[in-house]
């Protein structure tokens, strides 16, 4: 009982601490977009949506009107990955009891708390590696951008129009940026209104600067305002940013590496007391004591990770 309730208190203190630093952020900035493309829906009510088949979200219909689902789904979509959000939580599940049946099969841990960790831990590594490869692509895609705005714009003042500007970037934008105005001008050639295109462009690539673009793109159409001048601001802003940040990466290494050093350093003497000193480290998880204290460092070494990214990251 002590221990469930130990690890019932730990798990509200993770998911507050989650609340805090990754989940509670990003549903405010979500909503912070929201509100300001609110001017750019179109006036039926509903949102348009793209002509281009869409992809099935799973292969078991009540999982597909999940909303964690249909998130999930989205991320793999950004992540530009071959899978389907019904089969990777199958494949969780997989893990989940795989890594179960290894702690008890090996006797890795003879207290069921533990064994449980495990398998959540191993649970959720195909999650950490969609989240992986999704940031490493929008980081690339971000990194893309000023180059194709530029592109857009000497297209622009050398007299094309929106539809041939746009389909100058499919053409020369190398990839990953480059797929996603392919699809675009797919979406055109099928018969979608720019808006709409652009609108599910920036829901394919959630960054705020596409979302700058797709909107000067729009009001020119409806305003008629200089779009030469509107896209060759935007890409300087865009690479002052990126210089910015990368200024502000260089200058914080020391304090990223030694925040590194703190969140790595008990796995690592974990590891060397195992090897030189197991009957010493053992104690951890072949005592109900040890368990409780094992436990508490997990939970806390998690909380303490989550606090410093959120301390430490500085969005730009």
């Amino acid at each position: 009982m002590t221990t469930l309730i130990t690890l019932l208190i730990f798990t509200g203190a993770f998911v507050a601490a989650a609340e805090y630093a990754w989940w509670g952020p990003q549903r405010r900035m979500r909503l912070e977009i929201d509100q300001r493309l609110r001017g750019l829906r179109v006036e039926t009510g509903r949102r348009p949506e793209s002509l281009l088949r869409q992809q099935q979200l799973s292969g078991v219909s009540f999982l597909s009107r999940l909303e964690m689902m249909k998130r999930l789904q989205a991320l793999i979509d950004q992540a530009r990955l071959p899978y389907r959000a019904g089969n990777v939580v199958t494949f969780s599940l997989l893990l989940l009891a795989a890594g179960y049946l290894a702690a008890d099969g090996l006797g890795l841990f003879p207290f069921l708390t533990l064994k449980l960790l495990f398998a959540f831990g191993c649970s959720t590594l195909p999650i950490f590696y969609i989240r992986t490869k999704r940031h490493r692509r929008m980081r690339q895609i971000e990194e893309m951008l000023p180059d194709a705005i530029d592109l857009f714009t000497r297209a622009m003042r050398a007299g094309h129009n929106i539809h041939s500007g746009l389909q100058v970037l499919a053409e020369e934008t190398p990839e990953p940026l480059g797929g996603e105005f392919k699809k675009l001008v797919e979406d055109l050639a099928l018969g979608s209104t720019v808006s709409a295109a652009l609108h599910s462009l920036g829901d394919r690539v959630p960054l705020l600067d596409l979302r700058f673009f797709s909107t000067g793109v729009v009001l020119q159409r409806e305003t008629g305002a200089n779009i030469v001048t509107v896209m060759e601001n935007l890409s300087a802003v865009i690479r002052e940013r990126l210089q910015l940040r990368a200024r502000l990466r260089a200058h914080t290494a020391q304090q990223r590496f030694s925040a590194g050093l703190l969140c790595g350093l008990p796995v690592a003497t974990g590891v060397f007391f195992y090897f030189l000193r197991y009957d010493y480290i053992s104690v951890l998880w072949l005592t109900p004591s040890g368990s409780r204290f094992l436990i508490y460092g997990i939970v806390s070494e998690i909380i303490g990770i989550l606090v410093l990214r959120r301390v430490g990251s500085v969005r730009l």
